[in-house]
């Protein structure tokens, strides 16, 4: 059964006719609604694509967190071969929120790191909703320092609301863990890219993304906190969200202006949930390029050209 947002609920009717009908007359063969039901085909395909066409920052939040949303385990099975996962931080625990481990990309070795969420109550209580803990981070930077002794380009899949502010997590030290992450990002000498393909949410997120090469999905958002947060802090009302979202600049789009983001990639008409096999094969061309252009870049220069890339930050805005 399709998930429908919000925003999407005159779209849901007319779809929901269109099928109604079609199962009226799978149940007698003697009605013919095929002229009908297409119209309402066609009033939906026009209905999504104009309402894909101008969504707002806070619209674009809500496509993002859509929980059938092709997640870090989607495209970890689809693009990669050979995948072999790495567990626990050697100081802790294994953390289910962060993926990670050994594959192979076009027949190449890379190291594959990444948010998972969970797609139904399960998976998603045990993957803590993709919020990490401070061993997920330990064990990112672990894998990390694997893949630059080993001279493997290291891709990361961001997806998370943000690091796990709960107590045990900051007990053991979670903002220490997210420093030291990032960290690392800019230590390591090989090429380092990250795709954000939904949420990318504060520090839980830049742990990931301080890459050579940042892309977004076109429905994907990233930002320094979540609308909700973000109102509850300014207004001290969560309900002034799609204020935040429009204040927080967190689209793609607005991203690739500011020089945060290297690239946008497109979505499938009406979002990657809808779509998803299109979606991912978009994902793995646009790896597929980054890794070529990184390739260009000498290995010595590596480290300098992905400081430097952070360090101009600030000097781009937006127009107006």
């Amino acid at each position: 059964m399709t998930h429908y947002l919000d925003f999407e609920k005159p779209l849901a009717e007319i779809e929901g006719k269109a099928e109604e009908l079609r199962a009226m007359a799978r149940g007698n063969e003697d009605m013919d609604v095929e002229t009908e039901a297409s119209a309402l085909d066609k009033k939906a395909s026009d209905m999504l694509r104009e309402l894909y066409s101008k969504l707002t920052p806070w619209r674009k939040c809500q496509v993002a967190r859509h929980p059938e949303r092709p997640h870090c385990k989607d495209y970890i099975d689809a693009l990669f071969d050979e995948w072999t996962p790495l567990a626990g931080d050697r100081g802790f625990s294994d953390d289910h929120a962060v993926m990670g481990g050994l594959a192979r990309f076009n027949d190449r070795p890379v190291m594959v790191i990444g948010h998972e969420k969970g797609h139904d109550t399960q998976s998603r209580l045990t993957h803590n909703f993709g919020m990490a803990r401070p061993e997920g981070y330990r064990k990112a930077i672990r894998l990390m320092e694997m893949a630059d002794r080993f001279g493997l380009p290291v891709i990361s899949l961001v997806d998370t609301p943000g690091a796990y502010p709960g107590k045990g997590a900051e007990e053991r030290g979670q903002s220490e863990a997210i420093a030291r992450s990032t960290e690392k990002c800019l230590q390591i000498k090989v090429p380092l890219l990250s795709i954000i393909i939904g949420e990318g949410g504060s520090g839980g997120a830049v742990a990931f993304a301080t890459a050579n090469r940042v892309a977004m999905l076109e429905h994907s958002v990233y930002s320094v906190i979540s609308p909700e947060g973000c109102a509850s802090i300014l207004w001290k009302d969560s309900n002034k969200m799609r204020e935040a979202a429009e204040a927080l600049r967190l689209t793609a789009q607005d991203l690739l202006r500011l020089g945060v983001a290297d690239r946008v990639i497109p979505e499938p008409r009406g979002g990657a949930h809808r779509a998803p096999t299109e979606a991912i094969s978009a994902v793995g061309n646009t790896i597929s390029s980054m890794l070529a252009e990184l390739d260009e870049v000498p290995r010595d220069q590596i480290v300098a050209t992905r400081r430097s890339k952070f360090l101009r930050m600030g000097a781009h805005g937006l127009d107006g």
